[in-house]
């Protein structure tokens, strides 16, 4: 089976994780190497893994987490969320041609942003082997990296054009150092009223009411606000998908899946539920 190419300009966005060199692709992109010698080696899935030796990063989603993703995803379920996350990406003066997708799981959103932009490139960073074996895959002009988005992150300082994190950690001074002068992060996290009509039926974990007020305290020291928006819609659900949508998040973590299959058992068969989810933007 061929090797789908990695894309030259993606590969050098990154840096070696241990002495923070450029990494160069290796004949048939069978991995990468830096200067110094540092070799990592291409997963037969298509991505690579970027530790220090011994370096083990948190544990990220589960197998079945991100197979629910993925169901839920390529279902465009979150389709809405996904343009929204595109135009915000694209708007602003100055091309947009690389960007980084931290905690990007499958790589489902960084795909459709890069739809939206035709001439940029992308790289999906994720703690997850799991979903980076499918973020491998989601897009011709993305790469996909097992690596700590808590830790220095392997990508060389000032070659981004925008950082993206959808319902994942942020790493304010990471992403300070990766962005270009002028470049922005959006960050998309759950509102409080999001999946609302599943919290109580489902014992569901709750939106922390003070999210957006720890946000900005983790990045204002490195990142300065410029602007939000916020994504609004109703989804009506059946009894599968709502499965998916629960057990593809941080609920999944705290149900069985017994438990969860009775609760859901005793909601009606299309559910009336809410999408909501804020975007904002900092720069540099």
């Amino acid at each position: 089976m061929s090797r789908r190419p990695w894309p030259p300009r993606a590969v050098a966005l990154l840096a070696c994780p241990v002495c923070g060199q450029r990494l160069a692709a290796l004949p048939g992109d069978a991995g990468l190497r830096c200067p110094a010698g540092h070799a990592f080696d291409r997963a037969r899935q298509g991505h690579v893994t970027l530790l220090p030796p011994g370096h083990t990063p948190p544990s990220g989603d589960t197998a079945a987490m991100v197979a629910d993703r993925a169901e839920v995803l390529s279902a465009g379920t979150f389709a809405g969320l996904t343009r929204v996350l595109a135009d915000v990406v694209a708007a602003g003066d100055g091309p947009v041609d690389a960007v980084l997708d931290l905690g990007g799981g499958t790589g489902h959103h960084l795909a459709g942003v890069l739809d939206r932009l035709p001439s940029a490139v992308g790289v999906v960073l994720d703690s997850s082997r799991y979903a980076a074996r499918r973020a491998a895959g989601a897009s011709p002009r993305a790469l996909a990296v097992v690596a700590d988005t808590w830790a220095r992150l392997p990508v060389r300082d000032a070659a981004v054009d925008r950082v993206t994190v959808v319902f994942a950690p942020r790493n304010g001074p990471e992403t300070a150092r990766v962005l270009r002068p002028g470049g922005r992060l959006v960050v998309a996290t759950p509102a409080p009223d999001h999946l609302a009509e599943l919290v109580g039926p489902l014992g569901l974990l709750r939106v922390d009411p003070d999210k957006a007020a720890r946000l900005s305290a983790s990045l204002e020291p490195h990142l300065a606000p410029a602007g939000g928006a916020a994504h609004r819609e109703v989804l009506e659900l059946d009894h599968r998908t709502v499965t998916t949508v629960v057990g593809m998040g941080p609920h999944a973590r705290h149900l069985t899946r017994e438990r969860l299959a009775a609760a859901v058992g005793e909601l009606p068969e299309r559910v009336r539920v809410t999408l909501a989810v804020d975007v904002t933007t900092w720069t540099v």
